[in-house]
């Protein structure tokens, strides 16, 4: 059996909405199938009938995101019935997983075309109550939000593995000697990069905003945000030397991304130019408590397999998840130029909505690659719980 090359067709996403803004009053499912819609108005050509698989990733699926939004997402985005969906869940890789996966099936043969891509709101995320384990209990019962992090942890677990994300990316700055002053200067450049790319119209092929709704592109954006103004933020994890917070971490948000992806069958019923081409993947695992790190073997292990190196890198989308994990990672692969890294900005500015992020990241990176004409992208991830995640492109 012969592997297919999987293309990349088109990839949009919303505005990424900051916690309880713009887009807390827009149902997750709806999100999700908003950019699918968008997705198949952009091409025409192709028959929505022809779509063979739809694959979404959603990190809490615990609300109005519940039972297959990516199912949900194709009867609310008008497809027909025919056209399947199926939800996966790698936490913060979740999107990029969903990319993975669709491509891997389209390589295998067994699809021809597919949309991937990822959606989630933090802002409507609901709190849950466990059920009792006995019937009428008399005493107080613990309600849990699904917003972020840890919840209803196993007692099986050890405890240092269960420590909050922000200590995580405190033990990294510790491993790394990462300071505060280097975190804030990191999150600044984010945040400038990201205007700057606003501002000269780089991210108009890719967002779609979506209807109504206010504004037009990311909220979460500080134009005038400055290192004196980030100085001034207390640590939001260690009370004792911190070095994480508010400002140099990424923030809570909602939205939604979609790919389209084909093998060259696919690509002649869509007849558009491919944005990119997917080359290679690979996912990895890590302690627990240092997912902070999780992408640097996962990255090594992508560019290997698609027989590229950091020299070959074009762009390289880091998701911020931390400034501190972000420049932990950089650490760690000293051969990298870090003019490549997150050249509009990344998650501390942008946003990091956690099961659209790796699907905003990849169509992040195969829009770059087709304005530049060619090189090579990679795309990557942290995961909470010990993860990495990443995926190469070549144009």
């Amino acid at each position: 059996m012969s592997i297919r090359d999987v293309y990349i067709v088109d990839a949009v996403r919303t505005p990424i909405g900051k916690f309880g803004g713009a887009l807390s009053s827009v149902r997750p499912d709806d999100l999700a199938a908003h950019v699918v819609r968008a997705l198949v108005d952009r091409t025409p050509q192709l028959d929505p009938a022809r779509i063979d698989d739809v694959y979404f990733g959603d990190a809490n699926g615990a609300g109005e995101d519940n039972r297959d939004v990516a199912r949900m997402a194709v009867l609310l985005a008008g497809l027909p019935t025919s056209v399947p969906g199926v939800t996966v869940n790698r936490l913060c890789g979740s999107g990029l997983e969903a990319v993975i996966q669709a491509a891997r099936a389209i390589a295998l043969g067994d699809a021809t075309v597919a949309v991937a891509g990822g959606v989630e709101s933090m802002s409507r995320a609901p709190w849950v109550l466990q059920k009792p384990e006995r019937a009428f209990p008399a005493g107080h019962q613990q309600m849990y939000s699904t917003t972020l992090g840890w919840r209803m942890t196993n007692p099986a677990m050890p405890p240092e593995w269960t420590v909050s994300l922000g200590e995580g990316a405190e033990l990294v700055a510790d491993k790394h000697a990462v300071t505060r002053e280097q975190q804030d200067a990191f999150a600044l450049a984010s945040h400038r990069k990201a205007a700057e790319a606003w501002d000269k119209g780089l991210y108009d092929p890719e967002v779609v905003p979506y209807p109504g709704v206010e504004p037009a592109r990311d909220e979460c954006i500080r134009d005038s945000t400055s290192m004196e103004a980030l100085a001034k933020l207390k640590p939001s994890f260690r009370a004792d030397g911190g070095t994480v917070t508010a400002g140099n971490a990424s923030p809570l948000n909602d939205g939604a991304a979609a790919l389209l992806l084909v093998d060259d069958e696919g690509l002649r019923a869509c007849g558009r130019e491919p944005l990119a081409r997917i080359r290679a993947s690979a996912v990895t695992g890590i302690e627990p408590q240092l997912f902070g790190l999780g992408p640097v073997e996962a990255v090594r292990r992508a560019l290997d397999k698609s027989g590229r190196t950091f020299a070959d890198l074009t762009t390289f989308e880091l998701n911020e998840a931390f400034a501190a994990q972000s420049l932990g990672c950089l650490a760690e692969w000293p051969e990298l130029d870090p003019a490549v890294v997150n050249p509009r900005g990344g998650a501390i500015a942008i946003g990091h909505p956690l099961g659209a992020s790796g699907a905003r990241l990849a169509g992040s990176v195969a829009h770059q690659l087709a304005a530049a004409g060619s090189g090579t992208g990679l795309a990557a991830l942290c995961i909470g719980v010990g993860q990495g995640l990443a995926l190469v492109l070549e144009r």
